[in-house]
């Protein structure tokens, strides 16, 4: 059984590729769930609870929201 690595196994450049990929998920979970709370629910293609539950599943939640969920106004 491989050991689970640590923070400090992690390289530099490892360390600052999670930390950015963890922002990156953040501001994009941030975006898709302020938009989904502002816009009207005739503007959004299906039910908004559910695409509250679809932000969880990260990244491809809120990618999908923001590309598919949206109806032009």
């Amino acid at each position: 059984m491989a050991n689970k690595k640590r923070w400090q196994d992690f390289s530099a450049g490892q360390r600052a590729a999670i930390i950015a990929g963890g922002a990156a998920e953040l501001v994009l979970t941030s975006i898709a769930l302020t938009d989904l709370a502002k816009r009207p629910g005739k503007q959004v293609r299906g039910p908004k609870p559910l695409w509250v539950l679809g932000c969880i599943v990260q990244p491809f939640g809120p990618i999908a929201y923001l590309a598919f969920g949206r109806r032009s106004t």
